[in-house]
C-alpha cells in the first residue's frame, strides 16, 4: 500500500509540473496581453471571457502576469539549483574524496553556512548588493550548495572503499577521472531528488522576497509581487490574491511530490 501510495504522489508531481512547464513555454510566444498594459478603466475586473482571471488595480490582465510570472519562478529555480548543484558538486567531490583535513575545511565551512538562516541570508545579501532577480538567484544558489554538497560527500564516502576503485587506482586512472567518471554517477539519484525539493524551496524564496519588494521589480511581474500588491485588495478583488497564491502553492506540492516520488522509486524499501 504504501508503495502505491508513493507512486501516487510521483504521478501527481509530474502531471502538476507538467502543467506549470506548459505554461512556462506558451508564455514565452502567447500571452492574451501585454503584461505591462494599463486600463484603468477596466480595474478589478471579475474574471470574464474578457480576462479569464480578471484584472488588477491597474487593469492589467491577471492571466498573462501569471503566465509571465511563471518564467520568473522557473528561471530563479533552475539557475538557483545550478549554481548549488555545480559548487555542492565540486566541494562534496573533493571532501568525500581527499578526506582528511580537506574533508574536515570544508564541511565546517558548509556547516558554517547552512547554519545560517536561509532567508536571512537572502534579505542581507539582496539588501547589501541590490534588489533584482539576479542577486535573488545567486543568493538561493549559495544557500543550496552545503545541501548538495552534503549529499555528494556521502556518497563518496559510501562508494570510495569499493574495490572497483581501488582497481582503478592500481591500474593508474587519474584521480580527477576517478571521482567524475567511477564514483558521481553513483551519486547521481539523491541528488535528483535533492534538485526537485531545492527546486519547491527556491520558488517559494523567491516569492517571498519578491513579496518583500527585494526581489522581482516592477513592472516585470512575479507571482509573490502580485501577492503583495493585491494584498490591499483583497476584499474587493479576491481573485487577484488567490491566484497567485494557488500557483506558488502548486510549485512547492508539485515539485515536493515529485521529489517523494523519485526517492520512493530509487527505495525499494518504501
Amino acid at each position: 500500500m504504501k508503495k502505491r501510495k508513493y507512486s501516487f504522489n510521483f504521478y501527481i508531481g509530474i502531471v502538476i509540473v507538467a502543467f506549470l512547464l506548459g505554461i512556462v513555454i506558451v508564455s514565452f510566444f502567447y500571452t492574451p496581453y501585454t503584461v505591462t498594459q494599463m486600463n484603468i478603466g477596466k480595474k478589478f475586473l471579475k474574471p470574464c471571457w474578457e480576462h479569464l482571471l480578471g484584472t488588477d488595480h491597474f487593469g492589467r490582465d491577471i492571466l498573462s502576469r501569471i503566465m509571465m510570472g511563471s518564467q520568473t519562478a522557473f528561471q530563479v529555480g533552475l539557475i538557483s539549483i545550478g549554481i548549488g548543484l555545480f559548487f555542492g558538486i565540486l566541494i562534496g567531490s573533493i571532501a568525500g574524496y581527499y578526506g582528511g583535513i580537506v574533508d574536515e575545511i570544508l564541511m565546517r565551512i558548509m556547516d558554517a553556512v547552512i547554519a545560517f538562516p536561509g532567508l536571512l541570508f537572502a534579505l542581507m545579501f539582496v539588501a547589501v548588493l541590490g534588489q533584482g532577480i539576479v542577486n535573488t538567484m545567486i543568493a538561493l544558489g549559495i544557500m543550496s550548495i552545503p545541501q548538495f554538497a552534503r549529499i555528494t560527500r556521502s556518497g563518496f564516502l559510501q562508494v570510495k572503499p569499493l574495490k572497483y576503485i581501488d582497481m582503478a587506482k592500481s591500474i593508474g586512472v587519474s584521480n580527477f577521472r576517478i571521482m567524475m567518471v567511477h564514483i558521481l554517477p553513483n551519486v547521481i539519484s539523491p541528488l535528483i531528488v535533492a534538485c526537485s525539493m531545492g527546486f519547491a524551496s527556491a520558488v517559494l524564496a523567491e516569492a517571498g522576497l519578491s513579496y518583500l519588494g527585494l526581489g522581482v521589480q516592477p513592472p516585470n511581474p512575479s507571482w509573490g509581487r502580485m501577492l503583495s500588491e493585491s494584498q490591499m485588495y483583497l476584499l474587493k478583488a479576491p481573485t487577484y490574491s488567490i491566484v497567485p497564491g494557488i500557483f506558488i502553492t502548486l510549485s512547492v506540492l508539485g515539485f515536493n511530490l515529485l521529489g517523494d516520488g523519485i526517492s520512493a522509486i530509487r527505495d525499494p524499501r518504501k
